[in-house]
Order: structure tokens, then sequence, then C-alpha cells
């Protein structure tokens, strides 16, 4: 089951940390990274850095609005105002349709904050035990995911 996770951390650098270790796991077997996105966010930067992988060159493209979609609607699209009200709520649609809820997309603008990151991933095959391993040590709050709610729940007691 493919499925979509946010982490975030209370540091910059904390996602490009968890990303190098979700990579491991994926060299070993454990987790197919099907695409991913890291949100940097320095202290006194205006806006926060978005990088994404392009691990599937066929779909690049897709991947790449998809990113577009989810981060545009999480740190521009509010500053727009109530006039891009109606834009907003056919972006919160779109998201839902790929099973990111409104309350997520809040929850994920609300932990993203000068002097944090965020790493997205949209992951296959997932041996959550074995991945969990690989992020051990590492300072991390799931913000965000679809898994189901047996999933999700063996998600938080591996991640905490």
């Amino acid at each position: 089951m493919t499925t979509f996770t946010a982490w975030s951390f209370d540091t910059p650098d904390g996602a490009g940390k968890a990303l190098s270790a979700l990579q491991s796991a994926s060299s070993d077997g454990f987790v197919k990274i099907v695409d991913h996105a890291v949100v940097q966010w320095p202290e006194g930067a205006a806006k926060p850095d978005v990088t994404h992988g392009h691990e599937d060159r066929w779909r690049g493209t897709g991947w790449g609005a998809f990113w577009g979609l989810l981060f545009g609607s999480l740190f521009f699209a509010p500053l727009l105002g109530a006039a891009a009200g109606g834009a907003l709520g056919a972006l919160s649609k779109s998201l839902e349709a790929v099973g990111i809820t409104e309350d997520q997309l809040a929850t994920i603008r609300d932990q993203v904050t000068p002097g944090t990151s965020l790493l997205c991933a949209v992951t296959d095959e997932g041996n959550l035990d074995r991945v969990a391993e690989r992020f051990h040590g590492l300072h991390m709050t799931l913000v965000a995911t679809n898994l189901t709610e047996a999933e999700s729940s063996t998600l938080h007691e591996a991640f905490g």
C-alpha cells in the first residue's frame, strides 16, 4: 500500500538526517521510497526552503505538481487572504483526494515554523518496525499520515 507520511523536527537539519536514515532503510529493502520532500526553515529566514526527490523519473513531473500543490497550500496560499478562498477550497479537495485532509494540512502548517524542518515521504511496501530502527535517536513528531488506523498506531508506537 502506498502511504504519505510527514514528520516534523525541532531543528532545520533534522529532516535531512531522517531522509538519510530513510534512504538507508530503502537501500536495505525495508521500504520503497516513491518520492520525498524536505522542508527546511532556518531561523531568521522569511520562508522555508523546499527540495524534493525524483525517485520515479517517469512520473517526476506529476510528483513535482503534487509537492507544489501541497507546499503551496501549506506555506504560500494562506498569505493570499480571503480573496483566494475558493481556490484554497479546491486545493484542499485535491489533496483530500490523495488522502491528505484539511486537518492534517493545518497540523503540518502549525508544526513547520522558523527553526524547524519537515520530511514528507510517499512510500510503498514498508516494514515499519525495521524502518523505525533507522530513525532511532532522531527527535521527531509524526504529524500526518494516510495509513489505516492500525498502521498509524504501529507507526506512532515505533516513533513515539
